[in-house]
């Protein structure tokens, strides 16, 4: 049998074809166009999406046998707002993860509101990327649009419901709308009367595993599918990208090193820390997560080396390094502002301990440095919940480099392990596909078959404790300089 992972991303779908022993037979990737119609705006339609996927679908199973496709799971851009109308007609194009356009709505949701009651109500905070603040804007900026909404997606679901004709979604995307009480897997009835939406408006919630139903006839007719192909609800990036790492079950981690950076702990149970400093989501394996988001992690050492250093040898910059724990040189990576855990967008990166005798190596060396350090930030506020965290998996652009890795290691003091296949949420898609058409148990069970690796860094207990002390007074940096990025 094969299996289908759609990740639809924000700059193109990935799709791809993975066989019952998760051997990956076939992937194909399709663009589309991004809007940026205003400053900070970011929108995309909807119709591209779905034509793209079409499209990608047809050429990743070109040459398989059709008639041993058994299901089509997802991982998806988070956050977005889809609107259709009676007629199932896109409303207005969606307004994606990134766009910046609700700063009045995110800033009435947590004063006015207030924080302690979203997170009574979700869980989380407000942040302008969230699904929640676009819904108040819309009502504010676009009333007749607005009016005219009968359901109200996100971007993966609009695809599945596209393919199966299901109202949609699953408990770890919808946790992302900051409508979902995520403790009780639920609407929340709090946050739908603020933002003046009926439950009749939200999909349907299924787990990430769950089968919502059959592909459409005509839309089997066009692929060429058999009518019998399972949609499977699947999940956000994150946590799709999370089935691909075997980040399931209890205490499990990873930490991804791409543009942004995430660092993604799996949980049997349900916390949430008192600051909201990390993202309390439901999780695709059936049990929760928390998540903290860096907004810069490896574009820190692409902006260093591109835009000031001036070279693409990554590799032989960094051969120079060899005096880890022992760096004067600090570096805030927060070049975008940050989320996890200041959640200051107004946040700006800086270096601090630089003398007459300092390096371009040294530099270097705290850039990587500093951007293990903000993880760890996010680790702590874990730990202190009392999730223990043994190892972590990496991935991401940032973790095919061995010295950040070996300071990834020794700076969070846990084993840093690496994995064979990196196809991301849609590898993940299509291992719930896989369990949602009953191949494995339970996700629990795919990922440990499924997922190998290929390494792993270990730390040196005499680097761990330089580290600990350079992480003492890296931790000191942010609270006595945030009085210079606002009033936050």
């Amino acid at each position: 049998m094969y299996f289908i992972g759609v990740d639809l991303g924000t700059s193109a779908v990935k799709l791809l074809l993975m066989e019952e022993n998760g051997h990956i037979a076939n992937v194909v990737s399709k663009e589309y166009p991004l809007s940026f119609p205003q400053p900070g705006w970011s929108e995309q339609k909807p119709e591209d999406w779905w034509a793209q996927s079409v499209a990608g679908l047809k050429e990743l199973t070109a040459s398989c046998d059709k008639s041993q496709i058994a299901g089509i799971s997802f991982g998806g851009q988070m956050h977005g707002l889809v609107v259709l109308d009676e007629q199932d007609n896109v409303i207005r194009p969606a307004i994606l993860w990134n766009d910046g356009r609700t700063g009045k709505e995110v800033e009435y949701l947590n004063n006015v509101i207030g924080k302690d009651k979203l997170s009574a109500y979700t869980a989380n905070i407000a942040f302008a990327g969230f699904t929640a603040p676009k819904l108040l804007w819309m009502k504010a900026n676009e009333p007749e649009l607005f009016a005219k909404i009968k359901k109200i997606m996100l971007p993966k679901d609009y695809i599945a419901y596209k393919l199966s004709g299901v109202h949609c979604t699953d408990v770890s995307d919808a946790s992302g709308m900051l409508l979902f009480d995520v403790k009780n897997k639920c609407w929340s009835k709090e946050m739908m009367e603020i933002c003046s939406v009926s439950e009749d408006q939200l999909a349907g919630i299924y787990e990430s595993y769950d089968v919502v139903g059959t592909i459409l006839p005509d839309v089997a007719k066009e692929l060429g599918f058999p009518e019998t192909v399972k949609i499977i609800a699947g999940a956000g990036d994150n946590a799709a990208a999370a089935i691909g790492t075997a980040t399931v079950g209890d205490g499990k981690c990873n930490i991804s090193l791409g543009t942004s950076g995430t660092i993604f702990i799996s949980s049997k149970n349900f916390c949430v820390d008192e600051n909201n400093a990390l993202h309390a989501f439901a999780h695709a394996d059936g049990n929760y997560h928390l998540m903290g988001c860096m907004l810069s992690a490896a574009s820190c050492n692409k902006w260093w080396m591109k835009d000031i250093v001036g070279t693409d040898d990554y590799a032989g910059e960094q051969t120079k390094i060899d005096k880890l724990g022992e760096n004067n040189v600090f570096f805030l990576p927060y070049l975008m502002g940050e989320r996890s855990p200041h959640n200051n967008p107004d946040a700006r990166a800086m270096f601090i301990g630089m003398s007459m005798d300092t390096t371009r190596s040294d530099m270097t060396q705290a850039v990587l440095e500093g951007v293990a350090f903000g993880i760890r930030d996010s680790f702590e506020v874990a730990r202190s919940l009392g999730i223990r965290i043994e190892k972590t998996k990496i991935c991401g652009g940032g973790a095919k480099s061995p010295l950040w890795r070996k300071i990834m290691a020794n700076v969070l003091g846990i084993p840093v392990e690496t994995i064979e296949s990196e196809e991301g949420p849609g590898y993940g898609g299509a291992v719930l596909a896989a369990v949602g058409c009953g191949v494995y148990a339970s996700v629990e069970e795919a990922a440990d078959k499924l997922v190998k690796v290929t390494g792993a860094e270990v730390p040196d207990p005499a680097l761990v404790a330089k580290y600990e002390e350079r992480y003492a007074k890296f931790k000191k940096l942010y609270p006595t300089v945030k009085g210079l990025f606002g009033d936050r």
